[in-house]
């Protein structure tokens, strides 16, 4: 079997310097996308008896986002093959805003719902294409450094980003908070239409690209790979807040302050993590894309050994979060790397398997906590992370060959 040359990135256009601007809109969009798709974790008592639904049935809201982001995410490409991609993420983030509006306005959870799905095509579409403008923003040589902006505008919302929604929300309800998400991410697609460059179409998209891409030496186990190493996190993190209630502190059960301390820790931990790890991505993604599911899978298993240690505890969430807020970051890299030809469909392989992943641990994670205990799913989400792990290991090699 063949293999086909790297095309560099960008071909025929003469690479140009860091665009540090650029790349903190980046960042500011991804960290308003993320915010906005978690926002009604927080929010759900107060959307819910607005509206007159559960909980649970508000708590729908999150799942259309995902459903949405998994269907966008492999066909973006094959909708708008043409588009500069520029203009593309400027879409995105006026879909986001469109979507911000209608929730702030709407009267029941249909309206709801048509709004979220088109919140999760925006963010989808926007993580899928990321690294094609990434690579043009910074060169495929700092395609890593690149990306640890728009990665870092994750971290940002998973610890400050939905905590301040719920503290807006004190001041202004619910639907205040979406409106003002709404003006954020209506004021950032001015400033990417203005920041970015523009950045050309690969070309005429097929379905057969993304088969042909998944397909190639390596690529297609390396995919696999990162969508168990999701979905082995995912496994345990989603109930993070049942495997923290367990944690004692000289004997006593630590209260609900505590734990939230412990949460942001693990945020804090992501934030630093992408910085850090973002400095030697390019140069490491090889080593890293084993490494990191190996560290998480450790940390999982210590949050049940650790139980009696609030400070164990603290160490084990803080390099969790270190590492796994990265892994976006390293798989990127690892794509733009790998095939620096195929950016556009290599990230939206990476999108799609990132949010089937999500659904999926969301959908057995629930049934095993409640089947076998909270114990035993941080088992079985540690050995779906070395599996995944192995797995990388092995696309490596075969892509030597």
């Amino acid at each position: 079997m063949t293999t086909t040359a790297p095309v560099p990135v960008a071909s025929g256009v003469r690479p140009q310097p860091m665009r540090y601007g650029a790349l903190l809109v980046m960042m500011a969009t991804s960290f308003l996308l993320v915010t906005a798709e978690f926002l009604p974790g927080g929010l759900l008592t107060d959307i819910a008896t607005e509206i007159g639904v559960t909980p649970g049935q508000a708590g729908q809201m999150v799942t259309v986002t995902a459903l949405a982001g998994l269907i966008v995410a492999p066909t973006i490409g094959l909708m708008l093959p043409r588009l500069d991609r520029r203009s593309l993420l400027v879409w995105m983030a006026i879909g986001a805003t469109v979507s911000n509006v209608v929730v702030a306005i709407a009267p029941n959870l249909p309206l709801l719902l048509l709004a979220r799905v088109l919140l999760g095509g925006a963010l989808s579409g926007f993580w899928s294409m990321s690294v094609t403008v990434a690579a043009r923003i910074a060169g495929p040589e700092r395609l890593g450094r690149a990306m640890m902006f728009t990665s870092a505008g994750v971290s940002l919302a998973t610890v400050a980003g939905v905590p301040l929604g719920v503290l807006l929300s004190q001041a202004l309800d619910w639907r205040g908070v979406f409106a003002i998400a709404a003006a954020g991410t209506g004021l950032l697609a001015v400033a990417l239409r203005i920041a970015l460059p523009s950045v050309p179409a690969e070309g005429a998209a097929r379905l057969s690209t993304l088969v042909d891409t998944f397909r190639r030496r390596g690529i297609g186990l390396g995919i696999v790979g990162h969508v168990l190493v999701v979905l082995g996190h995912f496994l345990a993190y989603t109930y993070i807040r049942v495997a923290l209630e367990r944690v004692h502190d000289g004997g006593a059960p630590i209260n609900a302050g505590t734990i939230i301390l412990l949460l942001a820790l693990f945020g804090i931990g992501g934030f630093i993590g992408n910085i850090g790890i973002g400095v030697i991505v390019d140069r490491s993604y090889r080593i890293l894309a084993v490494v990191t599911p190996f560290v998480i899978a450790a940390m999982a298993l210590l949050m049940n050994a650790f139980t009696g240690s609030l400070w164990a505890i603290g160490v084990v969430v803080f390099v969790w979060g270190f590492f796994f807020a990265s892994w976006l970051l390293i798989v990127n890299t690892w794509i733009g790397h790998r095939m620096p030809d195929r950016l556009e469909a290599g990230g939206s392989l990476v999108v799609m398997g990132f949010q089937a992943a999500i659904m999926t641990a969301a959908a057995v994670g629930g049934a095993l906590v409640d089947g076998i205990g909270i114990t035993q799913v941080y088992v079985i989400g540690a050995a779906v992370l070395v599996v995944g792990a192995v797995l990388f290991g092995l696309s490596d090699r075969l892509s030597r060959r």
